[in-house]
């Protein structure tokens, strides 16, 4: 019995590029799925599968693509950067004080700086430069 991995849309938070190319070779793998692309169809598997070959074309350019980037949302990179100065004990968590006083739109600002954009079906996500 195969399992079915989950659908991959720009909706989402954080997305493993490993995630990308294992969902894009379970797309492929649907009889049929290139003749619905090239028709035009209205397919929800083949409108994703072209959305996803697109996103893994972009993000091909980063090196460890196939290894395992991590593709943050725009509207969750601020958020995402406090989970990592948390995870890397960069602030303490139990403490309210300074962290309360951190201006995290500049943090995740800066955190930027050393990743890349790219676009996944009209939304921006940063990957690791």
């Amino acid at each position: 019995m195969t399992t079915k991995t989950r659908e991959i849309s720009n909706s989402d938070d954080v997305i493993d590029s490993r995630d990308v190319i294992e969902r894009i070779k379970e797309l492929e793998s649907i009889e049929g799925i290139e003749d619905k692309i090239n028709a035009l169809e209205e397919d929800d598997d083949a409108l994703e599968l072209v959305a996803l070959r697109e996103l893994a074309s972009e993000g091909e350019g980063c090196a460890d693509w196939k290894y395992g980037e991590t593709l943050i949302r725009d509207s969750y990179f601020k958020e995402y950067a406090q989970e990592l100065a948390d995870d890397i004990g960069a602030i303490n968590s139990e403490a309210s004080w300074p962290n309360n006083c951190i201006d995290w739109d500049r943090a995740a600002r800066e955190l930027r700086m050393d990743y890349t954009a790219i676009d996944f079906s009209g939304v921006t996500y940063w990957v690791r430069s």
